[in-house]
């Protein structure tokens, strides 16, 4: 059989068309999981005021250089106090954690080392000059950059962003993207079986990996074996996508409705690509705003693995990070492995430490084997056998 593609050949052709995101100016609590488009800097400098950093008693360290020493207490200083008293000479303050440092004062006594006194207080242990203070400026300076361009926003890149006073961000969204199968055979989970028919999964679970790439995916649901149909449910959705990934109807033969919609355009190619499973793959850019579309392949792991090689890189690169391939690791095999010459095979695997064993159903229509996996072995075009214990490389899922 002859190939038309290699795996980076494909991947490669698919990075070329895909476009980043546009930015979009966006309320804090939606920003998770998004890619900053801008520079953030602090208007101010955090802590913006010197402040207790424990519960205790705001002093002089001089006064408590020689312990145990009783001092009398002058008040309490609460967080978010407005005013800012003055600690005298031989006296302390009671001082809450967050609340700002009296003037005069240059140390924190934590209130383990004291009795607990509200009208005069016994201390036990000396503190050094800035013991248990949170310095002004200590962590950030006003006008210091907190978050570069391209920060991909967790929850401690949004609490910063709080933290400066960001009620708003200029980010690059999710990439929303729809997925459509395809497939007389398919019914509905939850839905009887006639003859002839399985319960559709593929779409579910490429929306649930969109999703755990950093996107929003969402399912259009199942369209029958002919391009009208497929062509009007793609014509419903293209509008509000930034992609489209598509399920079966990419193969050599009859009723292949993607590929009859699809391949009289000069912006899409169907390829056979050097790989196991997943070989038939197609992929082009439809539409008036040019959406990306991936044509994948019908059975279940095919779709899977053609997700992990070629659409999760997209996804990133549309999001504006590195589009990098799946990282892999190295690992020793437990069992034997064959694989076709020309083509280089993911099998699915079960990743322990460093060793790896091949689960034992590989067909590309075994999605029970695929869910008990959590790795793919990679075995390169040019090998058909790799012996037990021999070191190979393994892509983590």
């Amino acid at each position: 059989m002859t190939f038309t593609r290699s795996v980076e050949k494909h991947l490669a052709d698919i990075l070329l068309a895909v476009r980043t995101t546009a930015p979009r100016e966006t309320g804090l609590q939606e920003t998770l999981g998004t890619v900053l488009a801008e520079e953030v800097t602090s208007p101010v400098a955090l802590p913006p005021f010197a402040n207790s950093a424990m519960d205790g008693y705001a002093v002089r360290a001089r006064d408590v250089a020689e312990v145990p020493v009783r001092l009398p207490v002058t008040g309490d200083v609460a967080a978010g106090e407005a005013g800012r008293p003055v600690v005298a000479p031989g006296t302390a303050m009671r001082i809450m954690t967050g609340a700002p440092l009296p003037e005069g004062a240059d140390a924190v006594i934590p209130v383990e080392w004291t009795d607990g006194g509200t009208e005069q207080v016994e201390i036990g242990r000396s503190a050094p000059e800035g013991n248990a203070i949170r310095q002004a400026g200590e962590d950030v300076r006003a006008g210091d950059v907190v978050l570069r361009e391209g920060t991909l926003i967790g929850p401690a890149q949004l609490g910063i962003l709080a933290g400066v006073g960001r009620a708003h961000a200029l980010v690059r969204p999710r990439p929303r993207v729809v997925v459509i199968s395809t497939g007389a055979e398919l019914a509905e989970p939850g839905t009887p079986l006639a003859p002839g028919q399985i319960w559709e999964s593929n779409s579910y679970a490429l929306a649930a990996a969109v999703r755990q790439a950093g996107g929003e995916g969402y399912r259009a649901g199942i369209t029958a074996d002919d391009a009208g149909s497929f062509l009007n449910q793609l014509n419903a959705h293209l509008p509000g996508v930034d992609a489209v990934i598509t399920s079966g109807g990419v193969s050599m033969g009859a009723y292949e409705p993607v590929k009859e919609a699809f391949g009289g355009l000069d912006t899409f190619r169907f390829e056979r690509v050097a790989m196991q499973p997943g070989m038939p793959q197609g992929f082009g850019v439809v539409g008036e705003n040019q959406v990306p579309v991936f044509a994948l392949p019908g059975n279940p792991v095919s779709s899977f693995v053609s997700f992990v090689l070629f659409v999760a890189p997209a996804l990133r690169k549309m999001r504006g990070l590195t589009p990098e391939s799946p990282p892999a690791v190295r690992a020793v095999t437990g069992a034997p492995l064959r694989s076709p010459a020309g083509r280089r095979s993911y099998l699915r695997a079960v990743l322990t430490g460093e060793s790896v064993t091949p689960v034992s159903r590989q067909g590309s229509h075994q999605l029970a084997a695929l869910a008990s996996a959590n790795a793919l072995i990679v075995v390169d075009e040019d090998v058909t056998a790799v012996p037990e214990g021999t070191e190979v490389e393994v892509i983590p899922l």
